[in-house]
């Protein structure tokens, strides 16, 4: 029988979630073989790059449309993404068949210099006016803008240990914005006493975890999302295997206010689901003024969809202009 090929890009996080993923697929299917296919993106690529001009967003599909490429000429089963990458349209021919394992801490984590007189396990509050926060993110910009109106932001780019190291040599630069699960997954820990730990973590650097009530993370942020053509049947019955249900229901939850918001649309936009006994709970934000608009509602398990159409809906009648 032949190998189930899983497309995966070569960054540092993606091979930690792809062979996370490769070491789930033997343990559940002993029988069959399977096996790492690395691609570069057109993202990777753009890494090396300038940063983009504030407020840019450049494409989701950057970091995505290569390993949907090898799956529609089936030089690739199956792609592993980390979800917050994958576009809400996708190509004719494939879809979005499980969320692999249980979705990892979706919050974004504030990590700051201690050089300067800092100290760590600080509060958003307890930070000086002028503190200068470099992030990538609009989302990430207008959340943190809102709550801290008097810090100043700048554009940076890079994988996670290439931002560490661009906020160690930066001293104008104070602090970065980085997701929790990708820290996470490269071994990177967030220790009790206010400090990283691990191989990746410089020793002189503290972290604050934002609120996810004051900070909504990126749709689907912490899911690692496995995509398969329509008619794959084998990729098919891989999925089903390694789905986790209730991470899949809220992470389409939250790309069904996305879709319904526009998609592709380049409005700062945050969502995150949650689940409590049988009832989801979804709540976002986004910029669709000089304001930051928030929404929520709730529903059954298994009314993910319409409940991501609803709070979009919701969100837009308190706005009425469509996204751009």
């Amino acid at each position: 029988m032949p190998t189930i090929l899983i497309a995966t890009r070569g960054s540092d996080l993606a091979l930690a979630q792809a062979n996370t993923v490769l070491a789930a697929c033997r343990r559940e299917f002993p029988k069959l073989a399977f096996d790492l296919k690395i691609i570069k993106t057109t993202g990777d690529r753009l890494q090396t790059k300038a940063p983009a001009a504030p407020g840019a967003l450049p494409g989701r599909a950057l970091f995505t449309k290569e390993l949907e490429a090898a799956l529609l000429q089936g030089r690739a089963d199956l792609a592993v993404h980390s979800l917050k990458d994958l576009p809400t349209d996708l190509p004719p021919g494939l879809r979005l068949a499980a969320v692999a394992g249980e979705r990892a801490d979706a919050r974004d984590v504030l990590v700051y210099r201690i050089d300067n007189g800092l100290i760590p396990g600080m509060n958003i509050s307890e930070f000086p006016p002028g503190f200068t926060v470099a992030t990538g993110s609009v989302r990430r910009q207008s959340q943190l803008l809102a709550l801290r109106p008097d810090f100043l932001t700048v554009p940076i780019r890079g994988n996670v240990p290439t931002r560490l190291q661009k906020l160690i040599k930066q001293p104008k630069t104070d602090a970065t914005i980085l997701a929790a699960a990708g820290m996470e997954r490269l071994g990177i820990r967030l220790a009790r006493i206010g400090l990283l730990r691990g191989d990746l973590a410089p020793r002189e650097l503290a972290y604050h975890v934002f609120d996810p009530r004051f900070m909504l993370p990126c749709v689907g942020q912490g899911a690692i999302g496995l995509e398969i053509r329509d008619n794959d049947e084998r990729a098919a019955e891989v999925c089903r295997r390694l789905n986790h249900y209730i991470s899949f229901q809220c992470v389409s939850a939250e790309r069904s206010f996305l879709q319904a918001m526009g998609g592709g649309c380049q409005t700062p936009i945050g969502a995150y689901a949650s689940v409590a006994g049988a009832i989801l709970h979804l709540r976002v934000v986004a910029h669709l003024t000089k304001d930051v608009q928030h929404a929520e509602g709730t529903g059954g398990l298994s009314d993910a969809v319409a409940l991501g159409r609803e709070v979009a809906e919701q969100l837009r009648r308190q706005h009425p202009q469509p996204c751009p």
